[in-house]
């Protein structure tokens, strides 16, 4: 178990885990077998006064870390991979771990800058003909852009037999694509699609199987949540 100059982290995690973005830390402090206790933070309310003197944005997650704030889920796993090198993200001290951050990291603004989007979009539009197109372009956009980046995954990015960070940023959004396909809340060609795409669907069907990512997943939970937040968005549109 990872610890702090031998002495084991003192970590609250203030989390929600119908998130997507607090998936992430969750993944994070499993790969690294990090002790932590967690507070649920109901994201259908307004949040406490006590939550906003923590994090002021109101967001998840947050960690205490050793009496520490740390908020932002990207931040948040960042910080922890960074304290605890591992197979999770290597140490920039060399050119090649330096070299290995750089390639995840351009792995991971890929998915976000050309890809991330598309789920949350298709999820809210009305026109079954527009989700149908913009299914057809999240598609295309991860054969261009995300395909090319996964010939090596072995079973995950860059021939790593293990979790990288790319997946821990990643899978929180790869687990719903399928899920919520599953479950209606998408089209069927988004995973039909993603499906047919070789080096993409391989490591997919390993990340979204993977303990680290399954831990705190509850599918219907989630599906429950998003539906209810998809509705609530339409309405406000």
């Amino acid at each position: 178990m990872a610890a702090v100059n031998g002495n084991a982290p003192k970590i609250t995690l203030y989390t929600n885990h119908n998130c997507p973005y607090a998936h992430r830390a969750h993944i994070v402090i499993k790969e690294l077998g990090l002790p932590y206790e967690e507070i649920i933070i109901d994201l259908t309310k307004p949040r406490e006064p006590w939550y906003l003197e923590i994090n002021p944005r109101g967001l998840v997650p947050s960690i205490n870390f050793n009496g520490e704030i740390i908020t932002e889920s990207a931040i948040v796993s960042q910080f922890l991979a960074d304290a605890y090198p591992s197979h999770l993200l290597p140490p920039s001290d060399s050119v090649d771990g330096a070299l290995k951050r750089a390639r995840i990291n351009f792995f991971v603004d890929t998915w976000t800058t050309k890809a991330g989007s598309f789920w949350f979009k298709i999820a809210l539009e009305e026109s079954e003909e527009e989700k149908e197109k913009l299914s057809k372009e999240l598609v295309s956009v991860v054969n261009k852009e995300i395909e090319p980046l996964l010939q090596d995954a072995a079973p995950f990015f860059g021939g790593s037999s293990k979790l990288t960070f790319a997946e821990a940023i990643i899978a929180p959004f790869i687990v719903r694509l399928f899920t919520f396909t599953k479950h209606g809340l998408l089209p069927n060609s988004v995973s039909d699609g993603l499906n047919r795409i070789p080096h993409f669907s391989k490591w997919a069907a390993e990340v979204i199987k993977h303990e680290s990512v399954t831990y705190i997943w509850n599918e219907e939970s989630a599906v429950e949540a998003s539906k209810k937040k998809f509705a609530s968005l339409k309405a406000k549109a």
